[in-house]
């Protein structure tokens, strides 16, 4: 069975004091902490690419994993919005190219936001089984630095940049992929877009979104697995914003929403990234046995899925 066997990630080590950013606005400390949930955001270096950030990830995982050799990965996958300079060739290729992988490896990009993890999970698991591969690395680095408008109070105050590299193999993983949901509505596409060149984002419209879609779709896939959220241990939601995070562990009421993980490491939101920032830093708690994963952004497209400890 084709699964999660280990994540790495990489965050830039250039940071921005969120508490000044938000002083410029008008904003004090209570605001960022309750709000938006990091007191810093990271930032790539000027001269670091996307594909850099994915290198970066990729050999971390490489280093944490003497099993896992550069001969041994037989697809590349990268999810990101913004890849490296004009976007033409796929950041995948350049990756590949940079880390001196087998050009035997199957390497393309998957153009989603913050579901893009909880797809690429799928997507990679089904390239996988459909052309007998044992190991793939599923990437993740959307840096928004690239589209960042400093002086848009509804951005600047939220991302961050960062990357991760996710094995997934046939050979012992630790994390299998269960049931599953997705959504898209290109009725909110307005919501979040780039718009000469700088990202927008309509913050109230997003937050409803998410706040209002998020639990049932997390309900279905719970009832397509016959499980119901007692059985659950934790849930790892795109850390969009602290007061997104907060919304939904509200609505989930006391006995389910302390199983919400709140964490945006310092960095911010990081897209792509920030479920398996998540799954990396906690998922190794040996009582997770059942952990509920949901991405939710940037379409507006949603993905929840059921990760379930391998017996």
């Amino acid at each position: 069975m084709i699964g999660i066997r280990s994540i790495a990630s990489y965050i830039p080590e250039g940071r921005i004091d969120n508490i000044a950013q938000a002083q410029k606005f008008g904003r004090d400390e209570d605001f960022v902490n309750a709000k938006l949930g990091t007191t810093t955001l990271s930032v790539k270096a000027d001269h670091e690419e996307t594909s850099d950030l994915a290198v970066k990830a990729v050999e971390r995982l490489l280093d944490n994993n003497a099993q896992l050799k550069r001969e041994d990965i037989q697809a590349l996958i990268v999810v990101t919005q913004n890849g490296d300079a004009e976007q033409l060739p796929h950041t995948s290729a350049i990756v590949q190219h940079k880390l001196g992988l087998p050009t035997t490896a199957a390497c393309f990009d998957v153009s989603l936001g913050c579901s893009g993890y909880v797809y690429g999970l799928y997507v990679a698991k089904g390239f996988m089984q459909a052309t007998g591969l044992k190991n793939a690395v599923l990437v993740t680095a959307d840096p928004y630095s690239k589209i960042m408008d400093r002086e848009d109070r509804m951005t600047t105050l939220l991302f961050g940049d960062a990357a991760t590299a996710t094995w997934m193999t046939s050979d012992q993983p630790q994390w299998l992929l269960g049931a599953s949901a997705f959504g898209g509505d290109g009725g909110g596409a307005e919501y979040l877009v780039v718009r000469d060149g700088h990202f927008h984002m309509n913050g109230r419209q997003v937050f409803n979104f998410a706040s209002l879609k998020i639990i049932p779709h997390m309900q279905e896939v719970l009832d397509e697995a016959g499980l119901t959220f007692d059985d659950v241990q934790a849930i790892c939601l795109h850390q969009g914003s602290g007061a997104i995070v907060d919304a939904i562990a509200k609505r989930l009421g006391d006995e389910h929403g302390n199983k919400v993980i709140r964490d945006m490491f310092g960095a911010g939101n990081t897209v792509s990234s920030s479920i398996p920032m998540l799954l990396e830093h906690y998922a190794s708690n040996p009582e997770w046995k059942n952990v509920l994963i949901s991405g939710f952004g940037v379409g507006l497209s949603w993905g929840s899925a059921l990760l379930q400890r391998k017996a």
